[in-house]
């Protein structure tokens, strides 16, 4: 029986390590990502009249008003950090309003990940880590397209002058800010999927949390809003820092932290590792209990 399994060029056993990812095998799978991604994209902008506009439209009207809402009427803050500077609100809370949406939607998605593709999961094997870099990917392009978006904005306003926006090497902090997100998001989706599996009560909660998650972020408001008292606890949420180092970089000044930096970065890994952990063992019986 050995000889025989010897002879097989990929085995697929029920049988795997406490961490076993199988990480080179889903990079095999990389045609089946991009698969996914295709689908994914295309069924949510299927039978619309505008399609992919939609991914500019919802960032721009939610822009507009948190602009009105917290930008004219409630007067909120827009600093970071003490300072006379001038930027304009409408890129001020668009730069918060597209990081947001983006890991949002990753988390959102990546939760629904077992319950979306058990038809796909429980008839055709393939390494079930794929589904959620797939969705995290097809988010990707959306936040792509808004990027975009904004990348235009900003370069008109800069175009303008008037503003203290800038270019400088901080811009370089992007990608990483970009990959900071996929791996947060990522590790929070994962980790919900793994025990929505169980306990279903947990998805209704989702929509929910990530709600107050987000005004206990900066997207509507300056870092300076925040007292100083609870601003060492403020800065503990890995969200905080990723969105003002992303204006960090985009508008050439604001808050940078090189300890809540690291700090952040090692909770988003922390929640990326033990959300692969749970995925890693759910995926294995998820059938029986789905």
């Amino acid at each position: 029986m050995t000889n025989e399994i010897e002879n097989f060029k990929y085995v697929v056993s029920s049988k795997h390590r406490w961490l076993d990812l199988h990480l080179r095998e889903t990079l095999r799978y990389r045609d089946l990502i991009f698969l996914f991604v295709k689908r994914d994209f295309t069924t949510h902008y299927k039978q619309t009249i505008l399609g992919p506009l939609w991914a500019i439209i919802q960032p721009l009207l939610t822009t507009v008003v948190f602009t009105i809402v917290f930008g004219n009427m409630a007067k909120l803050t827009t600093a970071d950090v003490a300072g006379d500077f001038e930027i304009p609100g409408f890129l001020f809370y668009m730069s918060g309003c597209i990081c947001w949406s983006f890991f949002s939607a990753t988390v959102q998605a990546t939760s629904n990940t077992f319950l979306a593709n058990q038809g796909t999961m429980g008839k055709v094997y393939y390494p079930r880590l794929v589904a959620p870099i797939a969705t995290a990917c097809s988010q990707f392009v959306s936040f792509a397209i808004q990027f975009a978006m904004f990348f235009c904005l900003w370069l008109i306003v800069l175009a303008r002058g008037g503003s203290s926006i800038r270019v400088s090497p901080v811009l370089l902090l992007i990608p990483l800010e970009i990959l900071h997100i996929m791996v947060l998001s990522i590790g929070c989706g994962i980790i919900i999927s793994s025990v929505t599996t169980k306990y279903r009560d947990l998805a209704k909660l989702v929509g929910f949390g990530l709600q107050l998650w987000q005004y206990g972020s900066p997207i509507a408001y300056g870092l300076q809003l925040v007292p100083d008292r609870a601003m060492n606890w403020y800065l503990l949420n890995p969200v905080t820092i990723i969105i003002t180092t992303f204006r960090y970089a985009v508008f050439g000044f604001g808050y940078f932290n090189t300890a809540y930096y690291l700090l952040s970065w090692g909770v988003s890994l922390l929640i990326f590792f033990v959300g692969l952990v749970l995925f890693s063992k759910i995926e294995r019986t998820f059938m029986d209990t789905i």
